[in-house]
């Protein structure tokens, strides 16, 4: 694991799936906080804050199968939330934070499949 000269973003590793699922993250991340404060709905800014987070640990490199997994679950259970708490106030920006949401729960499933590599995967065991 190569670290940046400040001891705390490492980007060596990163490929395009990465990079694309911290641009996913970051965009839900600001589109929650930027909701939350305009609606005055402080669950929701906290949601966006826990994206952050996430995102900043995963530049950290603390942990990233974990945090893909986490990811998985925070982000699928936002969706029915959504639905649930706007109740016919939908909005574009909501639309557009939902679809995010999909793709980056795609994204960090395919990831984490990824990481596990072939014999993992395949289940295959060291020959004896």
């Amino acid at each position: 694991m190569s670290r940046a000269p400040d001891g705390f973003v490492e980007t060596r590793s990163l490929d395009a799936a990465h990079l694309l699922a911290v641009g996913l993250v970051l965009a839900t991340g600001v589109i929650h906080v930027y909701a939350g404060v305009v609606e005055g709905r402080i669950p929701v800014a906290l949601a966006g804050v826990g994206f952050l987070v996430a995102l900043a640990l995963f530049l950290a490199d603390y942990r990233r199968p974990l945090l893909y997994l986490v990811g998985i679950l925070y982000t699928a259970v936002q969706l029915p939330l959504w639905y649930v708490v706007k109740a016919g106030e939908y909005t574009t920006l909501g639309y557009v934070d939902k679809s995010i949401q999909v793709l980056l729960i795609v994204l960090l499933a395919y990831l984490y499949w990824r990481q596990r590599g072939p014999s993992t995967r395949r289940g295959d065991t060291a020959a004896t």
